[in-house]
């Protein structure tokens, strides 16, 4: 198991000014007031003037700074996705690499890319809990479906690249709907409804993250060897 990643438990700085008006401590309020009204509310339930005044900023600067709700909205999506992605990336290749010219466990591969989500949403940072139900958000809709491509496409590519070499035998077809159920489960733990709280009458909790990955990792790792052997 790869030590938790430290990268979870601070927010991504801001970028440096690239003009005399523009304040990183600004943009930083702006993009953590929006995540915290996007992840609650929804792209279109959160006015510009509502993250204004969230980040104590006058009511003209996110349009300055981002260009659009939109833009701002973009701009909130890509921080933290891109820390994400590399975290999740690197324990991939480090599974690979480790098993040489053997065969990874499909375990070992899942725990690679599951496991920095589960830091973030442990994470003592309340930006990345609010990040990790925007993503929830984001990926059950269609309208943001090219958001999700350009931000993962990438990074589910070299997933099931490393999936194929642990199932040979696996059809393609079959470790793609493995993982449109998984990103799917994932998703729903991210959102952390405290839906199952209810359903289990208390013995589960939605805000347990290290229980809920330890099952989502298990259940999965079983699902896609018996989908590659069925």
């Amino acid at each position: 198991m790869p030590p938790a990643d430290s990268s979870f438990h601070k927010t991504p700085a801001a970028r440096k000014a690239t003009t005399p008006k523009e304040s990183p401590q600004r943009r930083r309020r702006l993009l953590d007031a929006a995540e915290e009204l996007f992840s609650s509310r929804g792209f279109y339930g959160v006015t510009v003037r509502q993250v204004a005044e969230i980040a104590e900023v006058d009511v003209a600067l996110p349009n300055y700074y981002f260009g659009s709700k939109r833009g701002l909205f973009d701009a909130v999506f890509h921080r933290r996705a891109e820390v994400l992605n590399q975290a999740r990336s690197a324990g991939i290749d480090a599974v690979i690499a480790a098993a040489g010219d053997g065969r990874p466990s499909v375990e070992d591969i899942l725990h690679a890319f599951i496991q920095p989500v589960l830091e973030a949403q442990a994470s003592s940072d309340p930006g990345w809990r609010n990040y990790c139900r925007l993503v929830a958000q984001v990926n059950s809709s269609a309208v943001f479906a090219e958001m999700m491509s350009t931000h993962f496409d990438e990074l589910i590519a070299k997933l099931i690249s490393a999936l194929r070499i642990a199932l040979p035998q696996a059809k393609e077809r079959e470790l793609y709907w493995a993982y449109h159920f998984l990103t799917g489960a994932l998703t729903l733990t991210m959102a952390d409804t405290g839906r199952i709280d209810h359903l289990s009458h208390g013995l589960c909790h939605s805000a347990d993250a290290h229980d809920a990955y330890r099952h989502l990792v298990t259940f999965f790792a079983r699902g896609f060897t018996a989908a590659a052997n069925d």
